[in-house]
């Protein structure tokens, strides 16, 4: 960290930051010496911890001989405020290598030698304690963490649910499939996507479990079982990034990172209540990532708050924002909003409302031409992803005969029926879509839709 992550007052400053360092510095050594300095040497300085008071210099500095040392941390962000001439309050965040966060907030005087601490307080903040062990339907492999990121970064601190289709540095893919898994190799570099994300400052909680080789919504998996939707007991997270969208709803990571190739990431986010980020295809990299259909899959992440959110996104769209046009115009397209349910169309309406009304935007209603073919348009859509599908799998699928549940593998063997000339037309089809939905929505326009059509 440096001086520029700190919220510091300019009238306070004049050295306390490069003290309140310098204090950093010996307390990571332990230098005992160095941490006596730094204290104000009087007898009513104080030091609090838990219930207990440290009351005079001397009391202070012979806690710290007695202790072996300081348990290792790093100060994730620090604050200044003076409360008087020549005396400010300095609040660290603090982060513990098992992951616990903490505050320790410091009274400094300046004094004729400089600045020195007359009153200090450490409070640890216990970190999310999982349910006992690892939830088998979510995680494939957990950490403490699995892998650790840069020291520093706009992620520093995140955990990351990888979903079980991503390389991951000295672990198999596993595609949520026994039969795969046991023959994968060892993986000996992180996918594009996790490595952008260690470099940020994440750190890996762990691969959580996917719908077997991605081929499904419904987040169900025959082999590993169903992860619990805490969001809605009883209903499924959706799929096929179940484990990742359990992971983040349930607290047990901050970040999924995960793939949509129809719907992969945004109808768990709608089940979960969570917030997912499906980008233009090929905007990430998808190097190391397990392909389904490449014509449409996708890397994208799923987080509880918008904020993280941007701020993911970001480190994996380091230029997005040059290539983006700000948006200027919401759309909605009534013939498309009523193929959803009637809850979700009210809920859809009131999150348009709400949005206009949070950003100032103008709210349209438009009809975008070729909307009558959109069975034909779903329908191709459903033929090129079968059949880029079973291009990359049947081969292993005619090998293992029964390593699928008898749903997925329908959906593959609908790819083998795919001849060329459907596979053409289809093509052709989409093709013809994009324009048509390209040319009707002029740039700075966002189409709003919902990201489930059933609750």
């Amino acid at each position: 960290m440096t001086d520029a992550d700190a919220d510091a007052d300019a009238d306070t400053d004049d050295g306390l930051l490069g003290a309140f360092w310098s204090y950093e510095r010996a307390l990571a050594a332990d230098d005992v010496a160095a941490l006596d300095h730094w204290f104000l040497d009087a007898p009513d300085t104080l030091r609090a911890e838990g219930t207990t008071v440290l009351t005079g210099h001397q009391a202070i500095a012979d806690f710290r001989r007695g202790r072996a040392g300081a348990p290792a941390r790093t100060v994730e962000r620090v604050h200044t405020t003076p409360v008087s001439p020549g005396a400010a309050v300095v609040i660290a965040e603090t982060r513990r290598a098992d992951g616990s966060r903490g505050l320790q907030t410091q009274v400094w005087q300046r004094t004729d030698a400089g600045w020195r601490v007359r009153a200090a307080h450490v409070s640890a903040v216990p970190r999310r304690v999982p349910e006992p062990g690892p939830d088998p339907a979510v995680w494939r492999v957990s950490g403490e963490p699995l892998a650790t990121g840069a020291p520093e970064g706009p992620l520093s601190g995140v955990r990351v649910a990888v979903k079980d289709l991503f390389a991951v540095a000295g672990h198999p893919v596993g595609a949520g499939t026994p039969r795969w898994l046991a023959e994968a190799p060892t993986e000996n570099r992180h996918a594009d996507a996790v490595q952008a994300l260690l470099d940020a400052g994440a750190e890996l909680a762990g691969i959580a479990h996917t719908d077997e080789l991605a081929f499904s919504l419904a987040g169900t998996n025959a082999h590993y079982g169903t992860p619990a939707n805490p969001a809605a007991p009883g209903h499924v997270t959706g799929g096929s990034s179940s484990g990742p969208a359990a992971a983040v709803a349930r607290g047990w990571a901050d970040l999924g990172l995960a793939t949509d190739t129809a719907g992969s990431i945004r109808v768990p986010a709608s089940y979960c209540g969570l917030h997912g980020w499906r980008p233009t295809h090929g905007a990430v990299p998808t190097r190391g990532l397990l392909p389904l259909a490449p014509a449409f899959d996708t890397a994208g992440l799923l987080a509880r708050g918008a904020d993280l959110l941007r701020t993911a996104a970001g480190t994996l769209l380091p230029n997005s924002a040059d290539a983006a046009s700000p948006v200027r115009v919401l759309a909605v397209d009534d013939r498309l909003t009523a193929l959803a349910e009637p809850g979700v169309r009210a809920s859809f309406e009131a999150a348009c409302r709400a949005l206009t009304l949070r950003t100032g935007l103008p709210l349209t209603r438009l009809a975008l031409p070729g909307a009558e073919r959109l069975d034909a348009w779903f329908a191709a859509f459903r033929t090129v992803q079968a059949a880029q599908a079973w291009e990359r799998h049947g081969a292993w699928i005619d090998r293992h005969p029964g390593a699928l549940a008898p749903d997925v593998a329908a959906r593959f063997a609908a790819g083998r029926e795919v001849t060329p000339a459907r596979l053409a037309g289809a093509e052709r089809e989409l093709d013809e879509a994009r324009s048509l939905i390209t040319a009707a929505l002029p740039p700075g326009t966002a189409l709003l839709l919902p990201a489930a059509s059933s609750p």
